[in-house]
């Protein structure tokens, strides 16, 4: 065997394992990648069917012709909010997720409202159409948690993996970011005291 051929075949081979290495973390980070992507697409999908169930529960309360107007408004125009809200599955920021938990958040404060004024009305409360969106409001309250559990569960496995060593590098070469987590809003930690006033 000749002398010159020895090296050669250690660069091949050198060369060949190096890009299988960085082809597996390149495949790896986009297959990670895309995974929370979808899983944000899912939390935004639970807020569609919470906005989509407001709307019907505000048509039924509509149809209490005495309801307070005032707390329907607030609750029609924190939902138009909301819904205006959107982000891009590709510019997850934690700037823009917090926007987008305000608007959120800014319905929750309305809808909160809303059901505590309905404690008012016994008529409301015995409508079956009302029972049942309110049961399923909260079934979509859930959902929302699991799925915004879900999206910081493959974020936190798509940042590891480009932390890791020498993953680090190829992350920089590549162009992967880390993804921001989806937060509890400010203050959340505390309990909110509930004031229940029928005066």
């Amino acid at each position: 065997m000749k002398k010159w051929l020895i090296p050669v075949i250690v660069i091949v081979v050198v060369v060949f394992g190096l890009y299988s290495w960085t082809k597996g973390f390149n495949n790896t980070a986009v297959t990670m990648q895309e995974e929370a992507k979808t899983a944000w697409s899912n939390v935004e999908s639970a807020y569609q069917r919470r906005n989509d169930l407001i709307g019907n529960l505000v048509k039924t309360v509509q149809g209490a012709a005495d309801f307070e107007r005032n707390t329907l408004t607030e609750v029609i125009e924190a939902r138009a909010k909301a819904t205006s809200v959107n982000i891009n599955a590709d510019n997850l920021t934690q700037e823009n997720i917090q926007q987008y938990e305000q608007a959120q958040g800014g319905l929750n404060s309305a809808l909160s409202r809303l059901l505590v004024s309905v404690e008012r009305y016994p008529d409301l409360k015995s409508n079956q159409n009302f029972m049942n969106l309110q049961t399923q409001l909260e079934g979509t309250e859930n959902r929302i948690n699991v799925e915004r559990n879900r999206y910081n569960s493959a974020v936190g496995i798509y940042n590891t993996h480009l932390k890791k060593f020498p993953n680090s590098i190829f992350a920089g070469w590549f162009g992967f970011e880390e993804m921001s987590r989806y937060s509890a809003d400010e203050g959340s930690e505390n309990a909110q005291e509930v004031e229940f006033d029928f005066n």
